[in-house]
C-alpha cells in the first residue's frame, strides 16, 4: 500500500504498472472499475504498462477491454515481454520496436526445456489448455497447464487451478536448475505457474531503462507499481534502477493506490 503522502508523488509524470496480478488478476481480462481509475489517470499522467505476456496476451487481458475515450490512448505505452515489444497509439496499436530472438535460437530453447523435463522426471497434468511452450518473440514461455487455462477455465476456476498447481506440483526451481546447465548465456525466470526464458539482462530493470531512454522521461520522474517486489518475485529488478517503487497484493489494492496518486495530481 502506498505509505507516502500523496504530496511526495505531485511530480510524478509516468506511473508503470505490471499487468498480471497487479492490474488484473492472474491471466484475467481487467475489470471495469480498474479501468475507470485508469481513465481518470490518463488525464493527467502518462501510463505505462509492462509484463512478461505477449503482445496477444496485452490484447485479450488489456487492449481489447480498455473501453477510454481515443485521444487519451496518446497517453498509454503498451511494453509487452518485458520491454523488448514497445507499442504506442497513433490510429491504432503501432509497433515501434521489437528485439526478437533469432530463429535458432529459438529452436535451441525449446529443445532445452524438452530436454529438462524429461531429466527431472517431469509427469504433466491430464490437461492442458493452451500451448504450453509458447513463442513470444524476445522469449519462450513455459507455462504448466497452457497459457489460456484461464481464458478457457474462466478467471475463478483458472486462478484455483493454477494455485492448486503452484502448491502441489511446482517444478519451477528444478526446471530452472535444470535449463541453466543448458542454457547458461540465458535468464531463466518463474512466473506463478511459468518459466520465461529470456536473454540474460532482460528483466524490469532493462524495462525500466528502456522506458526511460524510449519515452524520455527519467526515471526520477516514475513509479513502478508491481505484485512481486519481494525478494525473487520478478517485478524487484525494477528497483536497480532507482525507480520508485509501491508494492501491491493485487487489483483492489492497486485501485486504492491509484486513488492515492491521483489526489495528489
Amino acid at each position: 500500500m502506498l505509505k507516502t503522502s500523496p504530496r511526495g508523488y505531485r511530480n510524478v509524470r509516468l506511473v508503470v504498472f505490471d499487468l498480471d496480478g497487479t492490474l488484473t488478476e492472474s491471466k484475467a481480462v481487467i475489470a471495469p472499475d480498474m479501468v475507470r481509475m485508469l481513465e481518470a489517470l490518463l488525464l493527467r499522467k502518462k501510463v505505462a504498462v509492462i509484463g512478461g505476456g505477449s503482445y496477444r496476451q496485452f490484447r485479450e487481458q488489456f487492449v481489447d477491454a480498455l473501453h477510454v475515450p481515443r485521444p487519451l490512448l496518446a497517453n498509454l505505452f503498451l511494453f509487452p515481454t518485458t520491454s523488448t515489444r514497445f507499442y504506442r497509439y497513433k490510429g491504432g496499436w503501432k509497433l515501434v520496436y521489437s528485439k526478437d530472438l533469432p530463429a535458432r535460437e529459438k529452436k535451441r530453447i525449446r529443445k532445452a526445456i524438452k530436454e529438462s523435463l524429461k531429466e527431472i522426471r517431469y509427469v504433466p497434468p491430464a490437461k492442458t489448455y493452451g500451448k504450453v511452450i509458447e513463442d513470444r518473440g524476445a522469449q519462450i514461455t513455459f507455462s504448466a497447464l497452457g497459457q489460456d487455462v484461464v481464458k478457457v477455465l474462466g478467471p475463478v476456476r483458472g486462478v484455483a487451478l493454477k494455485e492448486r498447481w503452484h502448491k502441489t506440483s511446482d517444478i519451477r526451481d528444478a526446471l530452472i536448475r535444470a535449463l541453466t546447465k543448458r542454457l547458461p548465456e540465458y535468464a531463466h525466470e518463474g512466473g506463478f505457474t511459468s518459466v520465461d526464458i529470456t536473454m540474460r539482462g532482460i528483466d524490469k530493470a532493462y524495462g525500466v531503462r528502456q522506458i526511460e531512454k524510449t519515452l524520455r522521461i527519467p526515471i526520477k520522474d516514475m513509479v513502478f507499481i508491481g505484485d512481486a517486489l519481494f525478494p525473487g518475485g520478478n517485478d524487484a529488478a525494477a528497483k536497480k534502477t532507482g525507480v520508485r517503487t509501491i508494492p501491491t497484493k493485487g487489483p483492489k489494492e492497486t485501485k486504492a493506490i491509484i486513488a492515492k496518486i491521483l489526489e495528489a495530481a
